[in-house]
């Protein structure tokens, strides 16, 4: 399915780094047409372009440049809203817009750990989207009203690499150490003094994301709710100096014995609903393996694929778990904006959003 007519969207935080991003994913996207942005309310009344210190690499789109920046004000005259609010304000604003019938595709943290709310990698866990006619009915939004939310980045890219493999031999033991690029940190982010020349071992609250969302992610939905994965993460985070480009390193044990060449057989062969269904934004290889022994690498492989695939190389044994890998992601496309722009398709072509045929 896809929709009969452009479906106007609202991008939340749209003066941000993320929105930024939404904004230029979204400018010439097949399905969706941007036709408000709404910020805090020292922006609302500019126009986009004043309002905006521009960050992306690319030029401001023309078409919403001249849009009026209106304040977070929920609204129903549109289809589909994207949020990428900070957590401070993102909880009450995105229910706000749930509750006047606007489906929410949220890249804040606020929901993502909600019993009754899809915490999505569309090739991972699209049945996740069973779990929207519950939550709209006990939580009293109108039927088109709905919150799904996109995971932390660092645990996009690690549920991702350990999909096909919990899949096809389960997977028991996760340790993972995370190098993460700067940008992951928003804007202005870290000082260069902060950051030049040195790794930072801590981010708040991010080696526990890791942990409990990868379980969520790769759970069984039965019933209205997720089953999480019978499976322990073991993270480690650190901040490096890096543009974009999320890099782990992964050791796995898995239940059952598998060989090498099995193992990689499984990342390689592993596709999804995105690819099966021709999602727009959709990579042709969810995961790329790359057999290069350095590799990936953020300056060499992380715009590939339109900066929406993931990564994976040194894949060889683990002398303490059964083996080991080097992942790596796109922060800031797959891992925040084009991450949620994905499960809004997906959400479209199985119908949960009106005006598609």
């Amino acid at each position: 399915m896809k929709p009969d007519r452009p479906l106007r969207v609202a991008i939340l935080g749209a003066t941000g780094a993320v929105g930024q991003r939404f904004v230029a994913l979204l400018s010439n996207h097949p399905w969706f047409d941007v036709t408000r942005v709404a910020a805090s309310e020292r922006s609302a009344g500019k126009t986009y372009r004043e309002a905006c210190r521009w960050l992306v690499p690319s030029q401001m789109p023309e078409g919403i440049a001249p849009l009026i920046v209106s304040d977070l004000t929920a609204s129903d005259d549109i289809d589909l809203a994207f949020s990428a609010l900070t957590a401070d304000v993102a909880g009450d604003v995105e229910l706000t817009w749930a509750r006047v019938g606007v489906p929410v595709f949220s890249n804040a943290r606020n929901h993502r750990m909600e019993p009754d709310v899809p915490l999505m990698i569309p090739e991972v866990n699209p049945d996740h989207l069973g779990l929207i006619p519950g939550q709209s009915k006990a939580r009293g939004f109108p039927a088109s009203g709905f919150l799904v939310t996109n995971a932390n980045c660092s645990a996009t890219f690690l549920a991702m690499a350990l999909a096909p493999l919990h899949r096809t031999f389960g997977v028991e033991l996760v340790s993972v150490v995370t190098m993460q690029a700067v940008s992951g940190a928003g804007y202005p982010g870290l000082s260069e003094l902060d950051i030049s020349g040195n790794v930072i071992p801590f981010i708040s609250g991010e080696e526990e994301k890791l942990e409990s969302e990868t379980q969520k992610i790769l759970g069984a939905q039965r019933n209205g709710a997720i089953d999480p994965a019978d499976l322990r993460v073991s993270a480690q985070v650190n901040r490096v100096p890096v543009a974009d480009g999320h890099l782990e390193s992964v050791s796995v044990k898995l239940r059952n014995t598998a060989t090498l060449d099995a193992v990689r057989e499984a990342l390689q062969s592993f596709s999804g609903a995105p690819q099966s269904e021709g999602l727009p934004s959709a990579p042709n290889r969810p995961i790329v393996v790359l057999d290069e022994p350095d590799r990936p690498q953020p300056k060499l492989d992380v715009d590939r694929e339109n900066g929406m695939a993931t990564f994976v190389g040194g894949l060889r044994p683990c002398n303490v778990l059964d083996y080991k890998m080097t992942v790596l992601g796109h922060n800031t496309l797959r891992g925040a904006a084009g991450g949620s722009i994905l499960n809004a398709e997906l959400a479209v072509a199985r119908g949960l959003i009106g005006g598609a045929a």
